[in-house]
């Protein structure tokens, strides 16, 4: 018989023990997702206090994007200006075969001019036929007495400042202008004007096509450090304000985090949320940043600053560097943000920030600095012969590091300074509270500021210690003459007629003129090989006379033989200029060899009365020698290949001197040049890295200006309750006023302490490596009265917004 064993039951409620329980929402990617969607839900439909927390994050984020989306289209706008500078380029210029004259031909020269600080560039042609070859932009090749101009130069000609330029062109008519295909910017003062009369002889050359690409100067080695610092300098900022961006609303946006917590949230989830909702708003920030991006680029082609201009269609972003703007910044959000709640404990009963209870530590903050000046200091000197030893990534993650690391030192910096502020007067006391209690925040908005003053005092001290590298010194005297005129007709005449009409035009108080041709010893020459003895003979009044040599006493007729110093060249000049006997004026009648005689002889006496003098540097810093002889004794038309040079002295009291004089050298001859003489010639390369310098440097202080703004109003709006309960309490709005300038100054000094230091340590580093001396340890004094006006200005234009949230219904909550 069989049993069967029944277990006997369990005791009610004590049944096998359940183990632990297992979450049930999603994991891994799947977390993360919901929690990112959940954090862009907050960003979007947070009320209008969402909105304006991610409308400021996004127009922070929008405004550093589009400086960065700028400095990506630089070298693509480099590389289209090169590319139409070269395409109306004459392609046979540097061809040494000869171009046959065709129906397409054209005869070319340049024919530039100067007005005001403006060059204008230009060239006169001439057609060979019915179908010239044209050159790029132009519809159809100006004829004789017509002219095609760039838009900006029709427009400065018709305006009331452009009188003077217009009567220097009053024998043309304007037929058309020049397309963008033809201009290297849209602001560029260019013209082509047609002639009927070009030829060769006047330095024209014929040309059949136009295209050539003229190979590029290599950028000077110290040029090359200059540049790259100026990357540096003013891309660090921006990066920086982006970061800063991201974290506005950071107080509200803990404590709705602490809000999630006790609904159940753990700390990761609550990262990740907040990581979603910085990550909208770096997304909103991107597309505001190709508005303003876009908006800027069509503003370009419309402002001129420093002579810098652009036709939108070369601000192009490359696309390497477009994307990854569009992956580094939205990445970076994300980032900046969860290390920025690592120093928060987020509670589900509140938010509890640790650094009250522990200060901030110094030490790894100036590793950072240390480290990018070591890296400097390593480099290898550079010279301007040494383009091939400019390590340029070594220079910049050295400047970068030493740049940055200010950065991190300034959340210290203000700590260390305010928690020693005690009392003072009712503003003092708000703002010295408020930064002890905050200040994290202050330091974050006044950081790019230190970064970019830091950045520009070393930008100035390289450039002080590279300006006589790149301004050189000429011999030339401005206090004897102003304007230098050169002919390339080879006209007694017209030289004469120069000469003339320079001297009658307004503002002009003397003219150094001399009509100049070479002569030779006329006779057989002992030796079949010998050089036939040549000279320099200049025709010129008394007073021009004395300002090339010392003459002594002159008049009208007198004749000098004039030597230079020179052993060797004033025995070759007693050679030639024999008094009381015959030199020919035609030097081109005579071969360099017995038998090669071309063209009439034209003799000439010189007088025994003729004295010799030596010479003296003309204005030019020229020295002159051979015969000089004043118009009375001799017939300028006699010359036969004369050419003139005229220094004008002009009266400093006439406002467009130079203008008069430009417009009666043009209405001589058009090809005539007129020249500045002057005392410091700079070099074109230092001068176009000073106005990129210049151009970027205005563009990242409006940054910095903006993120100031936007910052002030961020954390304004963060107090807006405490600013309207401080009102309804009696505090006068004036006191709140001063405390926000307070507020604002005091991290902005601090700053500039700061930005000061590391700039003249990283100006001396960076001097010390182009081996140049520091020529000036205080270019910093201009950049402080810089800080203090953007302070001012930040004040000024929040202070409307302070007045509106200090209203009584800002004590209104839900």
């Amino acid at each position: 018989m069989s049993t069967t064993r029944t277990k006997p039951a369990a005791p009610a409620g004590t049944g096998p023990h359940p183990g632990p329980s297992r979450p049930t929402g999603p994991t891994g990617a799947r977390a993360w997702l919901r929690d990112l969607v959940m954090g862009i839900r907050f960003a979007v439909g947070g009320g209008r206090e969402g909105w304006v927390r991610t409308t400021l994050t996004a127009v922070g984020v929008g405004l550093g994007v589009a400086l960065l989306l700028g400095a990506a289209s630089v070298p693509d706008l480099l590389a289209n200006r090169d590319a139409r500078a070269a395409a109306r380029n004459p392609a046979d210029t540097m061809s040494v075969k000869k171009i046959a004259r065709t129906d397409r031909t054209i005869l070319i020269v340049d024919a530039g001019t100067d007005f005001h600080d403006s060059e204008i560039g230009g060239r006169s042609v001439r057609a060979d036929g019915d179908h010239p070859v044209l050159p790029p932009g132009v519809r159809e090749l100006p004829g004789g007495g017509e002219m095609v101009v760039s838009p900006a130069l029709r427009d400065l000609m018709n305006s009331s400042g452009g009188k003077l330029l217009k009567q220097r062109f009053d024998g043309y008519r304007v037929t058309g202008t020049i397309g963008e295909a033809g201009l290297m910017s849209p602001k560029e003062l260019y013209y082509y004007t047609g002639s009927d009369t070009l030829s060769k002889a006047q330095g024209a050359h014929r040309v059949e096509a136009f295209g050539y690409d003229e190979p590029a100067e290599p950028l000077d080695p110290l040029l090359v450090v200059l540049v790259v610092l100026i990357c540096v300098v003013l891309l660090t900022p921006v990066l920086i304000f982006i970061g800063t961006a991201v974290r506005f609303g950071g107080d509200r946006r803990d404590q709705r985090l602490a809000a999630l917590r006790l609904v159940g949230a753990d700390r990761r989830a609550v990262r990740r949320i907040a990581a979603g909702e910085a990550l909208f708003g770096a997304l909103l920030g991107l597309a505001l940043g190709a508005v303003f991006f876009l908006g800027v680029r069509e503003l370009v082609g419309v402002v001129d600053i420093w002579k810098v201009s652009a036709f939108p269609s070369d601000m192009v972003p490359m696309p390497g560097l477009a994307a990854m703007i569009v992956v580094a910044v939205p990445v970076s959000s994300v980032l900046v943000t969860l290390v920025s709640l690592r120093a928060v404990a987020i509670e589900p009963l509140g938010v509890v920030r640790s650094t009250t209870a522990r200060r901030r530590r110094l030490w790894w903050r100036l590793l950072l600095p240390v480290a990018g000046l070591l890296i400097l200091l390593n480099q290898d000197q550079v010279s301007r012969t040494g383009g091939e030893d400019v390590q340029v990534y070594t220079v910049a993650v050295g400047a970068t590091l030493a740049l940055v690391g200010l950065a991190t030192l300034m959340p210290w910096l203000v700590e260390a300074a305010v928690a020693r502020l005690r009392g003072g007067p009712v503003p003092w006391q708000l703002a010295t509270r408020r930064l002890q209690l905050s200040s994290g925040t202050a330091a974050r908005a006044v950081s790019g500021i230190t970064v970019a003053v830091a950045g520009a005092v070393a930008l100035q001290m390289l450039f002080a210690s590279m300006h006589d590298e790149f301004n050189t010194t000429t011999d030339q005297d401005p206090r004897r003459a102003q304007l230098n005129v050169t002919s390339p007709e080879a006209s007694g005449p017209l030289a004469q007629r120069m000469i003339e009409d320079f001297r009658a035009a307004k503002g002009v108080e003397g003219v150094i003129g001399r009509v100049s041709s070479y002569v030779v010893r006329p006779g057989e020459l002992k030796n079949a090989d010998d050089m036939r003895p040549t000279t320099e003979l200049s025709v010129g009044t008394c007073a021009t006379l004395r300002e090339l040599a010392r003459v002594g006493s002159c008049e009208d007729g007198d004749t000098f033989v004039v030597h230079s110093g020179d052993r060797e060249l004033d025995q070759w000049v007693d050679r030639t200029a024999r008094p009381g006997e015959k030199v020919d004026l035609n030097s081109e009648s005579w071969g360099d060899y017995e038998g090669e005689a071309r063209g009439k002889h034209t003799p000439w006496t010189l007088p025994k009365s003729a004295r010799t003098i030596t010479s003296r540097p003309d204005p030019v810093g020229d020295r002159y020698y051979g015969i000089f002889v004043t118009p009375g004794a001799i017939d300028v038309a006699k010359l036969a290949d004369a050419s003139t040079q005229a220094m004008v002295q002009i009266d400093p009291k006439v406002t467009d001197a130079e203008e008069y004089v430009r417009n009666a050298a043009t209405h001589i001859d058009p090809l005539i040049r007129v020249y500045s003489i002057r005392m410091v010639e700079r070099d074109k390369q230092y001068a176009s890295v000073q106005k990129g310098l210049q151009a970027g440097a205005i563009a990242t202080m409006m940054l910095i200006a903006a993120s100031m703004l936007v910052s002030t109003l961020e954390q304004l709006r963060e107090r807006k309750r405490l600013l309207a309960a401080l009102t309804a309490f009696g505090t006068r709005r004036s006191s709140m006023a001063w405390s926000v300038l307070w507020q604002t100054a005091v991290p902005v000094v601090l700053g500039l302490g700061l930005a000061i230091t590391g700039g003249l340590a990283l100006g001396a580093v960076m001097c010390r490596m182009v081996d140049k001396p520091v020529s000036d340890w205080l270019v910093f004094l201009p950049l402080c009265a810089a800080g203090a006006a953007l302070v001012a200005v930040v004040t000024l234009l929040s202070l409307p917004a302070l007045w509106r949230m200090m209203r009584p219904d800002g004590l209104r909550t839900e």
